[in-house]
């Protein structure tokens, strides 16, 4: 598809209409602290993988409800002293993968936390490891209107919560540096970062590439694409739930989080983006509360965005900051 948003000049000025609730803050923070109630318990298992440059670590830490989260840690090989840490989060339906994918962070010679994705981990790539054990009511199949009925119940409360306990998880790490931290990842990696972001204070940087899960209100009814069109669907058949939802879904709405931001920014959207789309993105950039912060825009990419080219933009980025 062409451009279907608003025109870049709109974008740049563009604010959501998303209404952040009074108790956002209290509500997250009795989150975490019911989280923190959990002995971390950090677990690095040295993994073979047949790689000469790269050491490889399976990782289980506890994340929301204390339960056990997978990832992988992987270093560059030999290495003796404190590293810059990157902790990337992974698309909608994707998992961990395997040992030797995704080498590209630790070949810059950071520490490389990636989490696996509690429920997730079916859809494409290698796979994943972390159930979620936690049940929910109705739901439309996917992961959006799961526990949607309140915020207390909602999937991605234990998500977010899993993401800020990797951040301390990988942080535990002798050969992770935590005054050297980078939170990244594209899609809903891009809107974990986001609301990492805004929840964990002290990030040296992060990069969120075309962020899912931002402006709620208006991806919900602009985009016919999933993920967002699940939460359509499920308005479909419970009619008059629309208001319930939307206030649910204000508690896990990047742009809520955007406003927290405490570290430089560099986001990235693209115009033909139907899966997140582009206003929704400059929703949450715009929101950014940190002053340095920039977003590169692909204007004829869809939700593949910039791909090896921000990925190479991320790179160069980053070297000012970890």
């Amino acid at each position: 598809m062409a451009l279907f948003d608003l025109p870049l000049d709109e974008l740049r000025e563009y604010r959501s209409e998303s209404v952040e609730p009074e108790d956002f803050d209290s509500f997250w923070s009795k989150t975490l602290e019911e989280a923190r109630g959990h002995d971390l318990d950090a677990r690095f298992e040295p993994v073979d993988a047949g790689l000469s440059t790269v050491e490889v670590y399976d990782v289980t830490f506890a994340g929301f409800g204390g339960q056990p989260v997978k990832g992988w840690l992987r270093l560059p090989a030999g290495a003796t002293e404190p590293l810059p840490l990157v902790v990337e989060f992974i698309g909608y339906g994707g998992g961990r993968g395997l040992p030797h994918e995704n080498l590209l962070w630790a070949s810059t010679g950071r520490a490389h936390f990636m989490m696996d994705t509690r429920g997730q981990g079916s859809a494409w790539g290698a796979g994943g490891g972390t159930p979620d054990p936690v049940g929910a009511g109705p739901a439309y199949p996917g992961f959006m209107t799961r526990g949607i009925d309140a915020p207390e119940n909602y999937y991605y409360r234990r998500v977010i919560t899993d993401a800020v306990r990797a951040v301390e998880a990988a942080r535990s790490h002798p050969l992770a540096d935590a005054a050297r931290t980078i939170a990244l990842g594209v899609s809903q990696g891009g809107g974990l970062t986001v609301a990492v972001g805004g929840l964990v204070p002290d990030l040296a940087a992060i990069a969120p590439d075309v962020p899912f899960l931002c402006d709620f209100p208006r991806a919900a009814t602009l985009t016919d694409r999933h993920p967002y069109r699940e939460i359509g669907l499920y308005l479909k058949t419970h009619r008059g739930r629309t208001e319930d939802a939307l206030r649910t879904l204000s508690y896990f709405d990047g742009v809520h989080f955007a406003a927290r931001g405490r570290a430089p920014a560099l986001f990235s959207a693209a115009l033909e983006d139907q899966t997140c789309p582009p206003s929704t993105v400059f929703a949450a950039f715009n929101a950014w509360a940190h002053d340095e912060k920039a977003i590169e825009v692909y204007d004829f990419n869809d939700h593949e965005g910039g791909g090896p080219f921000h990925e190479a933009a991320k790179v160069n980025w980053l070297r000012a900051h970890a």
